[in-house]
């Protein structure tokens, strides 16, 4: 039986006041804020839809059970807000940053990256195979131990990437707590919302192909179903749905979706449900994070390609870029401690594991997509390549279009698009949480490197994935 991991969510656009009461007070739903690099560091940031802190919405599951639970959601809520208390803020689309300082490291810590960078070369640019994968490289696990051990999680992982590809990879903790085996560098990790970029970057193959352009509306796609959505979402296009830009709502009731038809199907109803109700606001107008605005560009694709989400996915992204194992959904043999096993907030062991420890399969164009390290450093580094002017999975001019911000927001198609001192221009961002595994991701195109983290725990290993982005990009610019 699949878990539902994401908790309650709601039924439509026109359903984003949350219903006060018994049920909807004990419902959490969670904001999480990419804190690495504000723009004026130990100071709040302020608010903005779609700002260059927000990088994902996940809400955390009141419990693991044999039946997905429904309820409400809104689009973007303050962190740490009950939904009652949501229903009395301005609106459903309401995001707050919270802002907060970039810890300092010690002269050692330091001295131990910098000592990493010179032996590899990241620090210079310096192109060079990547290393056979091992335990982890030494340096970069002296760097993140300390983290690892002042945010309690069970194991955190991290990788240097530059256009050359990965550069040094490292794993530290455990895979399960209270269990003695260790993370390995050849683990696999769900990466959440991460998919996001995966599926805008399909969309990008498709538009180079001609059969989609990023301004095709969602009605010239379903002229069949067309006289079911609103007349406001005539308008609506592929690049509303892969900017946030489409004001859907952020979720529909996954679990009751799922218990119907294939996953394509599900995907198609997706799109009926929330194109019939009216906007939250015009199409393009504004910046309101949501799933079911990457569920329903891949109902999109499907439908121009008579093919699944999925197929596309391996044959259009991870086959071409060497993704061998990459896939879907949770990982590891069920019951076997094969693979990291996911943790709830407070480093609590999920109750199972495995392929059906996940979000139902409809979500998959949003987040469900899992690898090891290696795998998505060579998604990223294929990014790094073409934002540097080198054709490759794209041309130089798909990967710009999907690193531009749209309207006068700050996330791109797939990306949060801001920029920072560090990155010498551009920056790009995004986290992903399916609430037992975190990551998080920073691109610097112009300096030629990123940083990957990922963990076994949820939301709460936010913290430690920032503390280990910053960390790293500190010690570099002290090298510099």
């Amino acid at each position: 039986m699949r878990t539902m991991l994401g908790g309650p969510v709601g039924a439509g656009a026109a359903s984003t006041a949350i219903k006060p009461g018994r049920q909807a007070a004990k419902n959490r739903i969670h904001v999480v804020m990419a804190k690495v690099f504000p723009v004026r560091p130990g100071l709040a940031s302020r608010g903005q839809a779609c700002g260059p802190h927000t990088v994902d919405v996940t809400p955390v599951s009141q419990k693991m059970g044999r039946h997905w639970p429904t309820g409400d959601n809104t689009l973007n809520i303050r962190a740490g807000m009950t939904t009652d208390s949501v229903a009395r803020a301005r609106g459903a689309a309401f995001v707050a940053f919270m802002g907060g300082r970039i810890r300092q490291l010690t002269r050692g810590s330091l001295s131990v990256l910098a000592t990493l960078l010179v032996v590899t070369g990241f620090g210079c640019g310096a192109e060079k195979p990547p290393p056979t994968p091992t335990a982890g490289d030494p340096a970069l696990i002296a760097l993140l131990e300390p983290i690892h051990r002042e945010h309690d999680l069970p194991a955190l992982a991290a990788a240097l990437v530059s256009s050359a590809g990965l550069q040094v990879q490292a794993a530290v903790g455990v895979r399960k707590r209270g269990d003695k085996t260790p993370a390995s560098t050849n683990d696999l990790w769900h990466i959440g919302s991460n998919t996001k970029a995966m599926t805008a970057t399909l969309a990008g193959r498709l538009v180079e192909r001609g059969l989609l352009r990023w301004d095709t509306r969602v009605a010239e796609v379903f002229p069949d179903l067309a006289g079911d959505f609103h007349p406001d979402f005539q308008p609506l296009t592929l690049r509303h749905l892969l900017s946030h830009r489409a004001s859907v709502a952020a979720n529909l009731d996954w679990g009751r979706l799922a218990r119907t038809g294939t996953v394509s199907e599900q995907r198609l109803t997706a799109l009926r449900q929330g194109l019939a109700a009216r906007p939250v606001h015009p199409p393009g107008s504004r910046c309101l994070y949501s799933n079911l605005g990457y569920v329903m560009a891949g109902a999109v694709v499907e439908r121009v390609t008579g093919r699944t989400w999925e197929e596309l996915m391996r044959t259009e992204v991870f086959e071409p870029l060497g993704m061998t194992r990459a896939g879907f959904g949770g990982v590891g043999t069920p019951g076997e401690l094969d693979q990291p096993w996911g943790h709830r907030k407070g480093g609590r062991p999920a109750p199972a594991n495995g392929p059906e420890a996940d979000n139902p399969p409809v979500l998959g164009p949003a987040g469900t997509v899992h690898c090891p390290l290696a795998d998505w450093a060579r998604f990223v580094a294929d990014h790094l390549r073409g934002l540097r002017g080198q054709p490759g999975l794209l041309q130089p001019a798909t990967y710009r279009e999907l690193a531009t911000a749209v309207g006068d927001g700050e996330y791109g198609l797939g990306w949060v698009v801001t920029r920072r001192d560090w990155a010498g221009g551009p920056a790009l961002n995004h986290c992903g949480c399916n609430t037992l595994f975190f990551a998080n991701v920073w691109l610097a195109p112009e300096r030629d490197f990123a940083v990957l983290v990922v963990a076994n725990q949820g939301l709460d290993a936010f913290e430690a994935t920032d503390a280990a982005v910053a960390a790293v990009v500190r010690a570099r610019e002290a090298k510099r």
